[in-house]
């Protein structure tokens, strides 16, 4: 038996989507994440390849935590043939449960308006997935706790450690052969409003980095007081302040911020509406797993009795016509789906109309465009004028930056064989390889897509 481990990057390698790792090792074959492609067009269409292993020789699949990057691949991956089991942390496949289900919904909605248009070249269009497929996943699911180990054949073990990205979050250690191979995930920031410090790994033979931010620093922007100025000018410019959001994580801080600062007095009273069917599903999660977060069972109570909460499409609509000024926090963060392109079509060219985009905005996206500049988007087949002024908020960025990237690998005490960057966009990657490379002296490797590595036990 071949006592190496052959590592194939299927996925977040040269680029920050698509997160798919595959661990051919002498025991068992075993996959981080899998997630799907997002933004740009090419990379998208690969979603629709087959996956390039056999999934039914895949063991088993352990889960980082549960954004769709990480998680959409599961259902096409289950279709293939996958059916083995899929393990993340309780409020992890929670997550992945609610953005599965609906992103099969979106697939299946796509399809179908498609054929109805007859604007696709396939006939008849086809979902990438369906509900059924979804449900087929979630049953494969199972939970874990955080900080131990589990033995998974006789020489490998894996556990989970907290790493403050969203709910559920962790950074997975994996024992092969008394090697300590490290997958990161996505790491959190030290002072997030709704999480602990991310933990830190002590120890990393061969360490697998995200580099989402590895070329920059948070802006110590102050959210709280981008959020108070932009409602306070909505209010005297009689507007509408339009808030895109993710819906794990993003929108409940982004909540919780503004309850505060209600309650502290510092914004004036207007109406708040949370438009995010996603985003609902996990504030209930955010309700059932109080130990997971920082904010108190009572406290997130009196929260969400502050906001007007939409849970039908046609309280959007009269929300759209309500002739009052009001702030509306809707799906998608990224301005490429959801509720948020209902408001911007009627919106967007509006002087008085604000977006105040709270994240990363990836390349390929309505939201990196307004980020940009753009003086038009396009919106349900239609170029929209953008009159509406744009903000940004960085600082309340989910993904630690260079600094706190570099400050999450002090614990290690040997110096790791190999460090290997993915999940970032080409500067991003280069600029932390440089910064690695002068701090730990370790060899650092930026893998490109497909590649496959193999590494001695």
């Amino acid at each position: 038996m071949e006592n190496k481990v052959h590592i194939h990057f299927l996925g977040a390698a040269g680029t920050v989507t698509g997160s798919k790792f595959l661990l051919e090792t002498p025991e068992l074959n075993i996959l981080i994440d899998c997630g799907l492609f997002q933004g740009i067009k090419h990379l998208r269409e690969l979603n629709w390849k087959d996956f390039p292993f056999d999934p039914k020789a895949i063991d088993v699949i352990l889960l980082t935590h549960g954004h769709l990057d990480h998680t959409g691949y599961l259902p096409r991956l289950v279709k293939q043939g996958y059916k083995n089991p899929i393990i993340g942390t309780p409020p992890t496949l929670g997550i992945a449960d609610v953005i599965l289900k609906d992103s099969a919904k979106i697939q299946e909605e796509d399809a179908e308006r498609a054929n109805k248009e007859e604007y696709s070249k396939h006939e008849p269009a086809l979902p990438l997935y369906s509900t059924k497929d979804a449900e087929k996943a979630i049953g494969l699911f199972q939970s874990i706790n955080l900080d131990e180990w589990y033995q998974i054949s006789e020489n490998i073990k894996y556990r989970y450690q907290a790493n403050a990205h969203i709910l559920g979050s962790a950074f997975i250690e994996l024992d092969i052969f008394n090697k300590r191979f490290v997958f990161s995930g996505d790491i959190g920031r030290k002072k997030d409003v709704l999480l602990e410090s991310p933990k830190k790994p002590e120890k990393a033979d061969y360490l697998f980095l995200e580099s989402t931010y590895g070329d920059r620093l948070h802006p110590k922007d102050n959210s709280d007081e981008i959020f108070t100025e932009a409602i306070k000018n909505t209010v005297s410019n009689h507007g509408n302040l339009i808030i895109p959001s993710f819906a794990v994580e993003r929108l409940q801080g982004i909540m919780y911020k503004l309850y505060l600062l209600a309650k502290e007095n510092k914004i004036p009273k207007i109406p708040i509406y949370i438009d995010s069917p996603m985003g609902n599903k996990v504030l209930g999660l955010f309700s059932g797993f109080s130990e997971w977060h920082k904010i108190s069972a009572d406290e997130f109570k009196k929260m969400l009795s502050y906001f007007n909460i939409i849970t039908s499409y046609r309280d959007t609509w009269k929300t759209i016509d309500e002739n009052r000024t009001k702030v509306v926090i809707a799906g998608s963060g990224m301005v490429t789906g959801g509720r948020v392109l209902t408001y911007l079509r009627y919106l967007i060219d509006k002087p008085e109309t604000t977006i105040l985009l709270a994240g990363y905005q990836a390349e390929g996206t309505r939201g990196r465009q307004l980020e940009n500049g753009a003086s038009e988007v396009k919106i349900f087949g239609k170029y929209c004028p953008v009159k509406a002024k744009i903000l940004k908020i960085e600082s309340l960025s989910a993904h630690a930056d260079q600094e706190e990237l570099l400050d999450w690998l002090s614990e290690i005490k040997n110096v790791p064989e190999k460090v290997f960057l993915i999940h970032g966009e080409a500067t991003a990657l280069d600029s932390l390889r440089v910064k690695i490379k002068d701090l730990y002296n370790s060899e650092v490797i930026i893998p490109e897509l497909h590649e496959i590595t193999s590494l001695k036990l």
